[in-house]
């Protein structure tokens, strides 16, 4: 048995990536200043207060006619954020994962370049994104939408490729040995074979843009990130709970499509 086909070398490769993650986390504990305070004045009562101010959150109409209306600012950007993401980022992951064209040189120096540019777009947080993009539009929603597009395009496409590229061959070959084209074994074959998978992960990063929206107050585009952080300076956490509870009701509303989507596709 050679090196490179011997299980040690595996097994050598995870204990070295334990050793680094755990050389990380003591290295992260050993640089806190544990001689100093570690909340600061005031912290500890902001601690306890938050978590009382739940009880109960602040229902007042006109507050709760704000948090509608940030929830709506926020959906719309995760919409249109996770639509356009899609719609560049499912042909992108078609082309990397190298299903469409003749085998060759070609085809595989096709698919590395469209991973190394997924990897690019993906290597970028959307924040950062958002901040070019508000420097280039201004505070405006095509930067927020733009911001949450790009990155996700990228994560779609690398999973989407990875998906397509795990679909059995047998169903493929049966395919192939008919007469259809590499397109056609991609329409007729691996898209239905991973057409849950697919939706069931974009239905995930749904889910995500949806926080991802939430957090582009920290660059002053509105939502219902710009209204928590509004509450949170002005130390009115019954405000906050409330927004805390609209987010968390958005995601499980997209969770309950998402499963029901699901279903009907099995059924």
């Amino acid at each position: 048995m050679t090196w490179t086909n011997s299980p040690f070398r595996s097994l050598d490769a995870r204990r070295l990536l334990s050793l680094v993650l755990i050389g990380a986390f003591v290295w992260s504990l050993s640089s806190v200043d544990w001689r100093g305070g570690i909340v600061h004045t005031g912290g500890g009562d902001a601690l306890k207060d938050f978590p009382l101010a739940l009880f109960p959150p602040e229902l007042s109409p006109g507050f709760l006619k704000l948090g509608l209306i940030a929830s709506w600012q926020t959906v719309v950007h995760a919409v249109a954020g996770i639509t356009l993401a899609i719609i560049i980022g499912l042909p992108l992951g078609i082309i990397a994962s190298g299903s469409l064209g003749k085998p060759g040189r070609v085809r595989m120096l096709v698919a590395a370049v469209m991973r190394f540019i997924l990897a690019f777009m993906r290597s970028i947080h959307e924040l950062i994104w958002a901040v070019l993009f508000v420097a280039a539009f201004g505070l405006s929603s095509l930067a927020a939408v733009l911001a949450i597009a790009i990155p996700y395009a990228g994560i779609l496409g690398r999973i989407y490729s990875e998906l397509l590229n795990d679909v059995s061959e047998g169903p493929l070959d049966g395919l192939r040995s008919a007469g259809a084209s590499p397109a056609g074994v991609l329409i007729y074959g691996r898209m239905p074979m991973v057409l849950t998978d697919l939706l069931s992960y974009g239905f995930y990063r749904f889910e995500c843009a949806i926080r991802a929206a939430a957090i582009m107050s920290f660059v002053g585009i509105r939502g219902l990130g710009f209204e928590i952080q509004l509450s949170l300076h002005d130390l009115k956490f019954a405000e906050v709970w409330t927004l805390l509870l609209f987010l968390f009701g958005l995601v499980l509303l997209v969770d309950y499509w998402s499963t029901s989507v699901r279903r009907s596709l099995n059924s």
